[in-house]
């Protein structure tokens, strides 16, 4: 497994095994002008780093990045409507309470 959270379970009744992978909805912050960029990936590690090596046009001019956020889900279309919705906001506020909305559950 590459760092990707991944559920196994054996289907009743047969032999095989069937592994799911995660679908995550992340809000990058950038380390150079704090402004934010939101995604869905199924591994948000190795998507920083592709973010952080200027592999997206967008992110390549405020680098660096830092992960500040992220949800769950175990379908991609749940995680692409939750991206859209996210981008949608265009809010830096609505992203920051989110932000700290988790936080202070977490921790």
């Amino acid at each position: 497994m590459n760092g990707a959270m991944c559920l196994s379970f054996k289907v009743a009744g047969r032999g095989s095994i069937l592994m799911l992978k995660m679908w995550y909805v992340y809000i990058l912050q950038s380390e150079k002008d704090s402004s934010f960029y939101i995604g869905y990936t199924q591994d948000p590690q190795k998507r920083l780093e592709q973010h952080n090596r200027g592999k997206s046009t967008y992110t390549s001019r405020k680098l660096p990045w830092k992960i500040v956020y992220v949800e769950t889900y175990d379908l991609k279309s749940e995680a692409l409507k939750r991206e859209k919705f996210l981008k949608k906001q265009k809010n830096k506020e609505f992203y920051i309470k989110l932000i700290h909305s988790v936080k202070q559950t977490v921790g």
